[in-house]
């Protein structure tokens, strides 16, 4: 049975060289066989692919020469004891072929297995693909038949179910090295693997189901997780429901700062977004220009007009915390404010332009949260994107070491770290949510949180989930199309459900 550890509000996350920690724990000290742990990895992915295909009366497993090539033998053979069409392709040299993965694929032979060489006609023939190529331990980009392979399965009219990883996916990092199998499922065993969750991992794996071998919790116990997986915002004491005598003042006065000309819309997403978690009272400083206009779209906020950083003072000394940045710009207005905002000793949450500027002055701080996307994460730790986007867990953690306080690193499956707290993946959100205004939102979302009590860190966590759950709420309209506005008005929503289900 697929799930047998479900998953609370945080899952630990493992990497390729702690999950193969917890494999040989299993069987030197656990005392389970491996050849046990390799048939019931092969019967938890063929019990899935019955359950989501049950109709199939076809399978193509393509098979490898390490122990992900034993577990999709076994698949095969399983598939054939039960009157299913079975045929393996079998890539790479099978004389190395060793250990459990020989003798997995000796009882496919003796059951009347045949094994083929690449044939691209049989898989679209196949009802289901199962790719058993690769496992966890790639390390560089496919070549030749192997990648010809991959691509011929990607181009195929037909479903793919991944065994523990989909091929050319890289556990650790979640990248994508070169091709990589795009799965409909991955089945992945013992540990969850936490390039699964994060960049390319998502798109690639699919829907991913977990079974842990019936490995026992002692086993578990000796290896402490590179990462952990969110799923729930950890609201706390925001979930429970106010007193009948709480007034505005009690949740707390944010203040936004932003809103260059051409961008106006940004301080006002945040600002709204603060107000729907909550937050008692929300204040915008901007251009002296917009700040009627603003004023007329939402009331609900209290829009200042400040044509320079000696005008924040007043806005200041009246905020609990501060969001620096959403459509701030790199005007000399811009620089000046963010230097202002920078004096004080208020909780920041710095994201959009006031990481730009961040950039080129850099600073390292306890008491503020920095939310930047892989573009800005680059410019911080002076690095192009696509090497932050490589590697998201090492940027993620560099960023926090080198500015201090915490860390959101945005993106599919964003991160949220501190120098003295493991990475957290985001298991929510989708990809309707790439569109302007999001991160003023997300930001906004995060910061009310902070200012009705939550600390920063903990309103980094609850915040990201709370903010893809509402996304997740807004696509079921479809993705495509879906604005930041949409996200605000299932926050409300979410964040009520959140409170009962305590």
């Amino acid at each position: 049975m697929i799930n047998n550890d479900p998953m609370n509000s945080t899952t630990p996350l493992y990497t390729a060289h702690q999950v193969r920690a917890l494999d040989r724990a299993a069987i030197e000290e656990a005392g389970i066989p491996g050849h046990m742990l390799m048939k019931r990895a092969g019967e938890a992915v063929w019990d899935f692919l019955c359950r989501h295909w049950p109709d199939a009366r076809s399978i193509v497993v393509v098979c490898g020469t390490g122990n992900n090539g034993g577990d999709g033998y076994v698949v095969a053979r399983l598939a054939q004891e039960s009157g299913c069409q079975s045929r393996v392709i079998q890539l790479g040299d099978a004389g190395r072929l060793s250990g459990d993965a020989l003798r997995a694929r000796n009882d496919w032979q003796a059951a009347g297995g045949e094994e083929h060489g690449y044939d691209k006609k049989c898989l679209a023939r196949a009802d289901v693909i199962v790719d058993a190529l690769l496992g966890t331990g790639l390390e560089r980009p496919l070549e030749g038949d192997w990648r010809a392979v991959v691509e011929a399965i990607n181009h195929a009219p037909t479903p793919v179910l991944a065994i523990d990883i989909p091929s050319g996916l890289h556990s650790d990092s979640g990248t994508a090295l070169g091709a990589s199998v795009r799965a409909c499922h991955t089945v992945t065993f013992i540990g969850r693997k936490q390039g699964l969750y994060t960049g390319d991992g998502p798109q690639y794996a699919g829907t991913v189901a977990f079974h842990d071998l019936h490995v026992p919790a002692t086993v578990y116990q000796q290896i402490v997780p590179a990462s952990q997986l969110l799923t729930e915002p950890p609201l706390g004491r925001l979930a429970r429901p106010r007193t009948r005598t709480a007034h505005k003042g009690d949740h707390g006065h944010l203040l936004v700062v932003g809103g260059e000309a051409g961008m106006t819309g940004a301080v006002q997403l945040a600002g709204m977004a603060a107000l729907r978690v909550g937050t008692g009272l929300v204040s915008l400083a901007t251009r002296p220009e917009h700040a009627a206009m603003i004023a007329a779209a939402s009331p609900e906020l209290m829009s200042h007009g400040v044509a320079g950083a000696g005008e924040l003072a007043p806005l200041l000394k009246r905020a609990g915390i501060v969001i620096v940045g959403p459509g701030l710009g790199q005007s000399r207005w811009a620089r000046e404010l963010f230097a202002r905002v920078l004096d004080t000793d208020l909780p920041l949450i710095v994201d959009a332009d006031a990481l730009n500027l961040l950039a080129r002055e850099p600073l390292r701080r306890d008491n503020w949260l920095l939310t930047p996307h892989p573009g800005e994460a680059g410019r911080l730790l002076k690095i192009p994107a696509r090497d932050v986007q490589a590697d998201r867990f090492a940027a993620a953690s560099a960023l926090a070491d080198n500015y201090g306080g915490t860390v959101v690193l945005k993106g599919a499956g964003s991160l949220v770290t501190s120098p003295a707290d493991p990475v957290t993946v985001c298991a929510v959100g989708n990809p309707g949510m790439a569109t302007a205004g999001m991160g003023d939102v997300l930001s906004g979302v995060i910061a009310g949180l902070a200012a009705q009590g939550l600390g920063l860190g903990q309103a980094a966590l609850a915040g990201v989930c709370l903010h893809g759950l509402a996304g997740d709420r807004a696509a079921l309209a479809g993705e495509r199309g879906m604005t930041a506005r949409d996200v605000i008005n299932e926050v409300r929503a979410v964040l009520e459900a959140e409170g009962e289900s305590e």
